[in-house]
């Protein structure tokens, strides 16, 4: 009778791990989020082809939408240029919950920045946020699909709450106005604790 009930406490236990590991399971699939990967319609396919496969490496839950035409208010007729914030903001109302959109183009893209009204610039994603865009335009010839996927994990890296980072060979240094992304290498350890506790895969 003994051994009878140490059987029956044994396989409760064991029911209530399995319980609370599916539970758990549950509760980080649902923190998880899908990153959709928004091509504006001057985005080639080889482009989105090589940027999709290089971020699934790192975040394997992604999903690739349709292209789409810019926000009509999201250009800047005096420079001939678009306004990321502007891109940005017609996103955001766009994302589903529990996704980020990062959009893609090969057009020039701008932000305000301190006194300057209009200042060119790579990407733009806010911290934390839902939305994120980058752009081939300000990037070298020669290596262009590599610095557009540093670009675009940049921008993914702050809707996830990173903020620049000092190390100058991680993706997420402050570019100054400036192209830095030959000297990036990777993301820091610091950098990479926080997005490894949001399930990227570095």
């Amino acid at each position: 009778m003994k051994n009878l009930a140490k059987i029956i406490s044994f396989f409760t236990l064991i029911s209530l791990i399995f319980s609370c590991e599916k539970e758990k399971e549950k509760e980080n699939s649902e923190k998880t989020i899908t990153i959709l990967i928004q091509p504006f319609e001057d985005i080639k396919p080889k482009q989105l082809a090589e940027i999709s496969e290089n971020i699934k490496k790192i975040y394997p839950k992604i999903k690739i939408l349709k292209p789409i035409d810019f926000p009509k208010n999201a250009f800047y007729e005096p420079r001939n240029r678009y306004r990321a914030d502007s891109i940005i903001k017609y996103l955001r109302t766009k994302t589903p919950e529990n996704c980020v959109i990062l959009a893609l183009t090969n057009k020039d893209i701008s932000v305000t920045k301190g006194k300057v009204a209009d200042f060119g610039v790579m990407g733009l994603g806010y911290r934390p946020g839902n939305a994120c865009v980058a752009s081939t335009f300000r990037l070298n010839a020669e290596n262009k699909s590599e610095q557009f996927y540093k670009v675009a994990i940049h921008e993914l890296g702050h809707t996830q709450g990173l903020k620049h980072c000092p190390d100058k060979t991680c993706f997420m240094r402050d570019a100054e106005g400036k192209n830095p992304t030959n000297e990036e290498k990777d993301f820091c350890q610091n950098c990479k604790k926080v997005l490894r506790e949001k399930h990227w895969k570095i």
